[in-house]
């Protein structure tokens, strides 16, 4: 059985819709990921899971609950991280953890053995003294975490959360959830980073509030038919122009210091490719066959 099921879920604003008829089942255990720009609906459809929000139509049921009837029954085996650092500054990392634990009416036997679980868990038991305002940014999301965790709930939602922080802090982050995994905790995150989406169980592509594709990752980029081969110039912006004239804007797409070219037979294409670029005088450092990424199937996805 789901423990998260998304039937025809619309929200709109006004005029301007924000979800399109989503329809997604989340399995208990999972690491089930959102993936899309800024607008494509990831943050709506998690306050609309956390009770925050209402949708406009559709259908949500939460470990049982249908939450449009039973919000607050649903409401008690929900964890949730916003996006922003919603936690007390001025008080430390004990007395935010309190607070959390009284307001999800935490037995007080049970709050004291669990607040020192979760310190010693999140390696903030050396900081707990410290105020909030005075952690870095992966202490701040650990601290959010942990007291979104206070009550131990079996689905956890989080937007975002390792947005702004250090590449370290994000890996030890995402060892601390592959660690509630194993504690039975389903887990969906929302995400912009390609990278982040590969450790999802499965992953949504959300784009202006419509579901594009919903597959396991490599599901995903098994999927993808077409062939990339990846250059490398002395001269990218003008090897791009030269390729799109020839393959089409949409097939030619930059990644950082490459260029993605999306063919159709790489053996055939990818000398005509080598070919119009040595005419043009332009420098090929590499140009080489690869396996389709994340980004090339959400680019793919779109077009």
């Amino acid at each position: 059985m789901a423990i998260v099921s998304v039937d025809n879920l619309s929200k709109s604003f006004g005029p301007a819709r924000v979800l399109n008829k989503l329809n997604i089942s989340v399995e208990p255990g999972e690491v089930f990921g959102l993936l899309g720009p800024d607008g494509a609906g990831k943050t709506t459809l998690l306050r609309i899971l956390a009770g925050i929000m209402t949708a406009s139509s559709g259908k949500v049921n939460i470990l049982g609950f249908d939450v449009t009837a039973h919000m607050e029954s649903a409401k008690q085996h929900i964890g949730y991280l916003p996006q922003r650092f919603s936690l007390y500054p001025d008080l430390t990392v004990t007395e935010n953890i309190d607070f959390y634990s009284r307001l999800f009416k935490v037995k007080a036997r049970d709050s004291k053995s669990r607040k020192e679980q979760l310190l010693e868990f999140s390696r903030l038991g050396p900081y707990a003294d410290r105020r909030a305002r005075h952690l870095s940014g992966g202490m701040k999301q650990k601290l959010a975490l942990t007291c979104a965790l206070i009550h131990t709930p079996k689905l956890l939602l989080l937007d975002e959360p390792t947005t702004g922080i250090d590449p370290i802090s994000r890996r030890e982050f995402w060892k601390i959830l592959y660690d509630l995994v194993a504690q039975q905790v389903t887990i969906i995150i929302a995400t912009p980073y390609m990278d982040e989406a590969e450790r999802a169980s499965r992953v949504a592509l959300l784009y202006n509030g419509t579901l594009l594709r919903c597959d396991k990752p490599e599901n995903l980029k098994r999927q993808f038919r077409a062939e990339i081969a990846e250059v490398v110039s002395d001269n990218n912006h003008a090897a791009k122009s030269i390729l799109e004239k020839r393959f089409g804007f949409q097939r030619v797409v930059f990644f950082g210091d490459k260029i993605h070219l999306k063919l159709d037979n790489y053996d055939t294409e990818a000398t005509i490719a080598n070919r119009l670029l040595r005419e043009a005088n332009i420098n090929i450092i590499s140009l080489e066959r690869i396996a389709p990424t994340l980004e090339d199937v959400f680019i793919d996805a779109i077009s």
